[in-house]
C-alpha cells in the first residue's frame, strides 16, 4: 500500500509573497526579489529546495551517527546550489559539505552519509535523478 499523499496549500499574502503550508500545519513564507516583484521578505521557492534537501540528509545523518553511538557537539550542511542560465533555471549542480564537530569517527560519517543519500533521504532521491549533486565533510575538533 502506498502511502497516503501529502496535501498542501500555497496563500498570496501579498503582491508575490506567498505562505504555504502542509499537514503539519506551520506556516513558511516564500517571496522573490524586488528587481522581479517580490519584497525579499522571505526565502525563494528555490532556496527552500535547498534547505529542504540539507534538513532532509540532516535528520538523517543526525540520526544515523546517533544509533552509531557518534558524539557528535555540533552539526551544520553548507549547501551550494549552480543553476542554469535559461528558463526553467533548474539547479545543474548541488554541493553540500557536512559540517561535524566533535570525537566523530570520520570513516562512521561517510557511511552515515552514504545511507542517507543512497537509501532514506527522499529529497535526495528526488533530486538526483536531474541534477549532479558532490557532497563532501569535515570533521572539526
Amino acid at each position: 500500500m502506498s502511502p497516503e499523499p501529502i496535501k498542501a496549500v500555497v496563500q498570496r499574502v501579498t503582491g508575490l509573497t506567498l505562505a504555504g503550508k502542509a499537514r503539519t500545519g506551520h506556516w513558511t513564507m516564500m517571496d522573490t526579489s524586488v528587481e522581479v516583484g517580490g519584497s525579499s521578505a522571505a526565502s525563494t521557492p528555490m532556496e527552500l529546495v535547498l534547505m529542504a534537501l540539507g534538513g532532509c540528509t540532516g535528520m538523517d545523518v543526525l540520526s544515523i551517527l546517533a544509533k552509531m553511538g557518534q558524539p557528535v557537539e555540533d552539526y551544520r550542511i553548507e549547501l551550494e546550489g549552480e543553476r542554469s542560465e535559461e528558463h526553467p533555471k533548474v539547479y545543474t549542480k548541488i554541493r553540500l559539505t557536512h559540517v561535524v564537530k566533535g570525537k566523530v569517527d570520520p570513516e562512521r560519517l561517510a557511511h552515515a552519509i552514504e545511507l542517507s543519500e543512497t537509501k532514506y533521504c527522499s529529497v535526495s532521491g528526488m533530486l538526483k535523478k536531474s541534477v549532479n549533486i558532490e557532497t563532501n565533510y569535515r570533521v572539526e575538533p
